[in-house]
């Protein structure tokens, strides 16, 4: 999932909270006597170019909620003030379910941001969202790739730009734990179970893993299955089972996900610090790493913004408390990625709510969120000094480069019924012992047939 699909990607478990900024200033129609020493002028002229809208506003629903939502309305809190207008965010845990009843009622918000470009289509082809603008077409032109682009296209119409991204493809560890065992980053599939094994045998547990996460329980173990198919069956076969020319239950995605099981399923290697395999399921993915801070784990894999859910004082480098390696395949000189992120559509088209989605598309907002704390972008107007820790540069320099086999999550491309329904409950069935064939077939027989 992106950011969050994932779903959210924050310190603490809580039902969605709505959040509201209101702000005046360089939009309003009235005057203010700037601070001494400070330009209101100066301050909002990168705002200048969307225009005034004071006492208008703008809904955001996202399923990005808690400390990144608070950082989110930090971000976009000048933008506010300069045009004047009132910007109301409600994150939530169960954003899949709730937008749809929202839409549904009647009630949707001006703007959503869709971590699944599956559910996104469904909007789309339903006649819910409105086509992006002219300015938000062109600044995403400029901005991203068009790989990033096609995936908020749907029947030749473009909803939305992206905003936030994730790589996938990475595995969590001590690097003060590694240097005191001597153990290596391994750097082929084979190297990685060895290693899984040579740990185990010292009595701590390898592995680490949460899935739990409210009505999206299950997508850390999708991604787990997205990375591994990726790696065994090559881009062009991920990209043909995303799009069910590959079934679900073919003998192929069947040994892959067999080869996951080999990790998640095998109790000598999980769950480091919680309990059996089956307390994968039960534990929240925000806390599925932090037993390695503990030293009663040496490896998590998770995304980059899984920096986000480290303990407070955590340090995130080479030479820190936690680190990341590339999660390895068989073959080192292959190094795919997996990545997800969130895109911007808008159920109404109001000049004030096309000025959002072009900010949004901008270079400014990223920037200014990147200042912050932790974020990542594959924004090309970013600037990688922002970056807060190196787990986020790395990112991004994955991301930019032109080299880089990237490939978007694939339950996020699904249709939404088995990307964010059958996939997910599947894999957390499976964790909680249903065998691999089985569950398989269950989200095959779940695909849409038209």
């Amino acid at each position: 999932m992106s950011l969050l699909s994932r779903p959210a990607r924050l310190t603490a478990i809580a039902a969605g909270v709505g959040l509201a900024l209101v702000a005046t200033g360089c939009g309003s129609t009235e005057t203010s006597t700037p601070s001494a020493g400070s330009s209101v002028s100066e301050e909002c002229a990168p705002f200048a170019e969307y225009g005034s809208f004071a006492g208008k506003t703008v809904s955001i629903y996202s399923p990005i909620r808690d400390t990144e939502a608070d950082l989110f309305e930090q971000a976009w809190a000048p933008f506010a003030k300069c045009t004047g207008m009132k910007i109301t965010y409600e994150g939530t845990g169960e954003f899949e379910a709730q937008i749809q009843v929202r839409a549904d009622a009647g009630n949707p918000p001006d703007i959503a941001f869709f971590p699944q470009p599956g559910l996104l289509e469904r909007f789309a082809k339903a006649g819910k969202l409105k086509p992006a603008s002219d300015k938000v077409k062109q600044l995403t032109e400029q901005n991203w790739s068009p790989d990033w682009a096609k995936y908020a296209t749907v029947d030749n119409v473009f909803y939305g730009a992206p905003l936030g991204a994730s790589v996938k493809s990475f595995v969590w560890y001590s690097p003060k734990m590694f240097q005191e065992k001597g153990w290596a980053i391994p750097k082929t599939w084979d190297e990685l179970m060895a290693l899984s094994d040579t740990i185990a045998a010292t009595g701590i547990k390898p592995w680490c893993a949460g899935i739990e996460s409210g009505d999206a329980t299950g997508w850390p173990a999708t991604d787990w299955i997205e990375d591994v198919i990726l790696r065994e069956l090559g881009p062009e076969e991920y990209d043909n089972w995303v799009a069910h020319k590959l079934a679900f239950n073919d003998p192929k995605v069947v040994a892959a996900v067999d080869k996951v099981g080999a990790i998640l399923k095998n109790e000598k290697y999980v769950n480091g610090g919680y309990g059996p395999v089956k307390s994968i399921a039960s534990t929240a993915f925000q806390e599925g790493g932090v037993p390695i801070t503990e030293g009663k784990c040496a490896l998590h894999r998770q995304a980059s913004f899984y920096s986000n859910f480290w303990p407070e004082g955590t340090k995130v480098a080479e030479d820190g408390d936690v680190f990341a390696f590339y999660l390895p395949g068989n073959d080192p000189a292959k190094k795919p990625v997996l990545g997800a992120g969130e895109f911007v559509a808008a159920f109404a088209d109001r000049p004030e709510v096309q000025a959002v989605q072009a900010y949004l598309a901008g270079k400014e907002f990223p920037n200014t969120r990147m200042k912050l704390a932790t974020y990542v972008s594959a924004n090309k107007g970013v600037d990688l000094a922002n970056a807060q820790n190196p787990i986020d540069k790395l990112s991004m320099e994955i991301l930019q480069d032109p080299n880089t086999i990237f490939r978007f999550d694939g339950s996020d491309l699904m249709p939404a019924a088995v990307g964010a329904g059958t996939f997910w409950k599947g894999m957390t069935d499976w964790i909680n012992g249903k065998d691999t064939k089985s569950t398989l077939d269950f989200i095959e027989a779940s695909w849409p047939k038209s």
